[in-house]
């Protein structure tokens, strides 16, 4: 079992930045790959960036290629996404996930967090 805690959201003006962590505990972190993902009310939840387990290969959705960025310190056990240059239509709860393998489908993750909210104002 691998346990997955998010924190670092809140309410930012557009334009905005925000970083939100994800500290996993229970078996090797550093075995899994990594993503965070995204629900708005009355939307499906949707990937929004993947890490492998060395950090070395990212991937990201192109609704935020370029303004967010996701990292990880295996020696804190931690994920990272860097949120720069907010948009309203980023408003959601932001989930982190682990995986075997670095995806961008959500079927591919076995363990999931409870959420953090994100608001986004203009």
């Amino acid at each position: 079992q691998v346990q997955l805690v998010e924190s670092g959201g809140g309410l930012v003006q557009a334009g905005g930045s925000l970083r939100l962590s994800c500290a996993a505990s229970g078996r090797t972190f550093s075995n899994y790959a990594m993503g965070w993902f995204r629900q708005a009310p009355g939307k499906e939840r949707e990937f929004v960036a993947t890490i492998n387990w060395s950090g070395r290969s990212t991937s990201y959705a192109d609704s935020v290629k370029g303004r967010f960025t996701i990292s990880r310190d295996n020696a804190k056990n931690t994920v990272y996404l860097q949120m720069n240059s907010l948009k309203p239509e980023d408003t959601a709860v932001y989930f982190c996930a682990a995986s075997t393998s670095s995806a961008s489908t959500r079927t591919y993750y076995d363990y999931w967090g409870q959420g953090t909210q994100v608001t986004v104002s203009s």
